[in-house]
């Protein structure tokens, strides 16, 4: 028989399978040589009080054999002599998990990435940290496995009714990802780990008789009779399909342009901008953990995480994308513009937590006095101008301009910085001369609000690095709430985080899955009424 079980345990408790089984038993009044095996369903960590506990939901196996029966096998179908071929443009979540499924429907995906497979985004990854030398198609956004690659790897999503979360992280299991990924409250892979899974996936798309074409960096479209005929690259290579999954990412600012030349229907989208903020580890987990920073966290625990929120004069101010034991990384794609994200690795160890602390942005703040139609690349326009602040604030070469938190919130430049994690450098700037002015201050008297909510945040141990700018994107690619095709273009399936549909690696990868059977669907109905 098999029993659902709710446990809390110390963090050395739930570290130890015979622990679990001795007090499965004693929660079911059982002798413990009646547990035959349990499976992990969900695994998380409660911090409210001092003594810190894991809760564990499990299914308990009693008097009968344990069996692992948490991963299903998957069936990718031989496409190389299928006649229906959808062109996907983009090899990030959104991307690889669309031509995935488009397999298993029995449909040849083609897909046309602009960067270079993820052994070769390496080089140019080194010569960016090292010497600020910029690839504008390979680098943290742009190349195999999109931004999420190179850029820490979380899987948490709250977008559960957009799709199949079980599957994406039963796919990324089957391709190589720990198995912990399915019952932990926060899963993540890692920067370290994620390289050689999208390979796997690669190889089973290549296998199963897909394409992958690198360097081939999407310049214009053929248009006839409201169907994109092909696709023609910056290469010179040109490119047929019955479809087209356009799944580019947040930072594919040419496709925006590209689609509103040709009088393709675009739209501006509110965002989120502000700065990246870094804490030393230590520090994070003596708050969230509630021990002494001399002493240190449990062993037996995580590094600390946060998620911080507040409203600020009606405007939302949101803690994002936080990197336990993690890095600042320059997340730039174009020369003269700067970017910063965060990643950390698969362990978590390294010895700064930083996150992302930005501001909603909407059109009412940027459109102030203006007398003319919303252009829909205005935000886009507006993000972009404070990236090329932040670049000439820098003084070039992707340093960043960087403050004390303390110093920020009261306004004066920092004499001196702490030690961080930025390998570009940094240099001293009043961040109210990068910034805008609704920004700096929604920042301001936020981090005095968090330094209330979480005691000891509020620190001049603390950096600010700016600008933490593509949250998402600035840009909506309009589709059919049913067909998921766009209103003028039939063949055309606007997807994930660049067509303003998702955010995180699980939510692009659901809503590539989500496009494939549409496209499955209504591309046959349409075929059928021709």
């Amino acid at each position: 028989m098999q029993h659902e079980v709710l446990l809390q345990l110390s963090p050395k408790d739930a570290a130890q399978s015979a622990v679990i089984s001795e007090n499965i038993a004693n929660e079911l009044g059982l002798d413990p040589k009646r547990v035959t095996g349990f499976h992990l369903i969900k695994k998380s960590i409660d911090a409210r009080k001092r003594n810190v506990l894991i809760n564990l939901k499990l299914r308990a196996f009693v008097d009968e054999p344990f069996f692992d029966a948490t991963l299903p096998s998957f069936v990718f179908q031989d496409v190389r002599k299928s006649s229906k071929q959808t062109l996907i443009i983009g090899a990030g979540p959104a991307g690889l998990f669309a031509a995935l499924e488009l397999i298993q429907q029995g449909i040849k995906p083609i897909i046309l990435e602009r960067g270079k497979d993820v052994r070769e985004r390496r080089r140019d990854l080194a010569a960016l940290n090292k010497e600020g030398i910029l690839n504008e198609d390979s680098n943290y956004c742009f190349g195999e496995g999109g931004a999420g690659t190179y850029s820490d790897g979380k899987l948490y999503t709250r977008s559960t009714k957009r799709g199949n979360v079980d599957k994406v992280l039963q796919l990324l299991v089957h391709f190589g990802a720990d198995p912990a990924i399915l019952y932990t409250a926060h899963p993540h892979i890692g920067t370290n780990k994620l390289p050689g899974i999208i390979q796997n996936i690669r190889q089973q798309i290549i296998e199963a008789g897909g394409e992958v074409h690198f360097n081939e960096r999407v310049a214009d479209f053929t248009i006839e009779n409201q169907r994109v005929k092909s696709v023609h690259c910056t290469s010179g290579n040109s490119f047929d399909g019955n479809n087209l999954i356009l799944a580019t990412g947040h930072s594919a600012k040419d496709i925006y342009i590209l689609l509103h030349n040709k009088n393709i229907l675009i739209e501006a989208k509110p965002f989120a901008l502000g700065v990246r903020i870094e804490h030393p580890q230590s520090l994070i987990d003596s708050i969230q953990y509630h021990c002494p920073s001399a002493i240190g966290r449990d062993e037996f625990l995580p590094p600390a995480a946060y998620q911080l929120v507040e409203q600020v004069n009606g405007r939302g101010v949101f803690s994002f994308c936080m990197c336990p034991g993690g890095i600042i990384a320059t997340a730039s794609t174009v020369q003269n513009e700067l970017v910063v994200n965060g990643w950390s690795p698969s362990k978590r160890n390294n010895p700064f937590a930083n996150s992302g602390m930005v501001v909603q942005i909407g059109l009412e703040e940027v459109m102030k006095g203006m007398r003319v139609d919303v252009n829909p690349l205005l935000l886009h326009h507006f993000q972009e101008n404070v990236e090329r602040r932040a670049y000439a604030a820098g003084g070039g070469k992707f340093v960043a301009p960087a403050q004390r938190m303390t110093d920020f919130v009261q306004g004066r430049t920092s004499s001196s910085l702490p030690e961080n994690s930025y390998l570009r450098g940094v240099v001293p700037v009043n961040m109210k001369d990068v910034l805008p002015d609704f920004v700096f201050i929604a920042l301001q008297n936020a981090f005095k609000a968090f330094g209330k909510k979480m005691k000891g945040y509020y620190t001049e141990e603390a950096t600010i690095i700016a600008p933490e700018s593509r949250t998402s994107s600035p840009v909506r690619i309009p589709r059919d709430p049913e067909t998921l095709q766009h209103p003028q273009i039939k063949n055309l399936y606007p997807c994930a985080e660049g067509a303003g549909y998702a955010g995180g690696i699980v939510s692009a990868a659901m809503d590539g899955q989500r496009v494939a059977n549409h496209l499955s669907i209504f591309s046959a109905a349409d075929n059928f009424s021709l």
